[in-house]
C-alpha cells in the first residue's frame, strides 16, 4: 500500500465494519450533525447548561465507542499489539465522546423549545423587579 487515498481508507473502513455498518454510521453521523447545527442556527447560540450536560455525557460515549469498535472487530483488549492500538483506541475513544456530547446538546436542543424573545424578555423584566434592578 504505497498510496493513502480515501478510496483506500474507505475501503478500509468498510472491510472492519461491513458495508452496511459503515454507511449506516456515516449516515447517522450526517443526520446528527444537521440537527445539531440547525439546533444551533435556530437558538442563535450554545445553551451552557446544556453543553454541560452533553459534557457529562462524554465518558459513556468514549466507553461506548471502544466497546462497539470491539465488539464489531470481534476483538479484545488483551490483543492490543503496541502503542499504536493504544493511540487508535484513544482517538476512537475521543470521537465517541465528541459524538455523544454533539447527539445530546442535539437531543436536548430538539425536544425543548427555546423561550420566545417575548416570553424571554418578559422573564428577564421579573427578575430585574425582583432583584430592585
Amino acid at each position: 500500500m504505497k498510496d493513502l487515498t480515501f478510496g483506500t481508507i474507505l475501503a478500509v473502513f468498510e472491510e472492519i465494519f461491513g458495508r452496511g455498518v459503515f454507511w449506516t454510521m456515516v449516515g447517522f453521523a450526517v443526520v446528527v450533525t444537521a440537527a445539531y447545527l440547525y439546533a444551533l442556527i435556530r437558538d442563535r447560540g450554545i445553551s451552557w447548561r446544556k453543553f454541560l450536560l452533553a459534557q457529562l455525557s462524554m465518558p459513556l460515549g468514549a466507553i461506548a465507542a471502544v466497546w462497539f469498535v470491539l465488539v464489531v472487530t470481534n476483538s479484545k483488549l488483551s490483543d492490543f499489539g503496541g502503542p499504536v492500538d493504544v493511540f487508535v483506541f484513544l482517538g476512537i475513544a475521543v470521537a465517541g465522546a465528541m459524538g455523544v456530547a454533539i447527539l445530546v446538546y442535539t437531543a436536548q436542543s430538539l425536544l425543548k423549545r427555546p423561550p420566545s424573545s417575548e416570553s424571554h424578555e418578559l422573564q428577564h423584566a421579573d427578575e430585574s423587579r425582583t432583584f430592585g434592578l
